[in-house]
């Protein structure tokens, strides 16, 4: 680093470093790299991540990923299930083209952003405009969502509960609600 004097203005000519050579040039080259490097990093990182309404984790593990419907079979039935193994509800106050489950509700029910497809499946999918302006998957006529009390792919512990103003069930590959569990009928506003 060089040193070089500069007289200040009451003259009393005290010395000042200024960075001037190589390592200056070497900083102000390094700049622009690390942020496109930290612009890189923060693409990559969220890159093919859905976008999850709820920060809870356990809501993140179950949240529905945009893209492919599968099926399962859970206590005998057949399901839908999001790519995930995470079995898909509706919601009975629901319409063909609006969601009943806003705020709190879609928090502990993460709607399935759409479109979705499925191959195998008879039936309609489409999509919905929900009220946040969001766009949500339906299979004939019903909104899909998931489930936050299913932490695990396989499990419906969502099925034939009446929460949140209304019961919800799996849905079927036909597109119907499936039975709800014998001693399930448990009420609430969450889950």
């Amino acid at each position: 680093m060089a040193t070089l004097r500069i007289s200040g203005r009451d003259g009393s000519g005290s010395a000042r470093r200024i960075s001037s050579g190589p390592a200056r040039l070497r900083m102000l080259l390094a700049l622009p790299a690390a942020a496109t490097a930290a612009a890189a990093l923060v693409a990559c990182s969220s890159a093919g991540a859905s976008p999850s309404p709820s920060a809870s984790s356990t809501s993140s593990a179950a949240a529905a990923a945009t893209g492919t419907v599968k099926t399962a079979t859970i206590a005998g039935v057949t399901v839908l299930t999001n790519s995930k193994g995470f079995t898909l509800y509706s919601f009975a106050p629901d319409t063909p083209t609006t969601s009943k489950c806003n705020g709190t509700c879609a928090q502990n029910w993460p709607p399935v952003t759409g479109p979705v497809t499925a191959a195998g499946i008879t039936g309609t999918f489409g999509t919905i405009k929900r009220s946040d302006g969001s766009i949500q998957a339906t299979f004939d006529g019903h909104p899909l969502y998931t489930f936050a009390g299913d932490t695990a792919p396989g499990q419906a512990k969502g099925n034939g509960l009446n929460a949140a103003g209304g019961l919800w069930h799996e849905i079927t590959t036909s597109g119907t609600a499936a039975p709800a569990p014998a001693g399930s009928s448990s009420s609430g506003s969450g889950y």
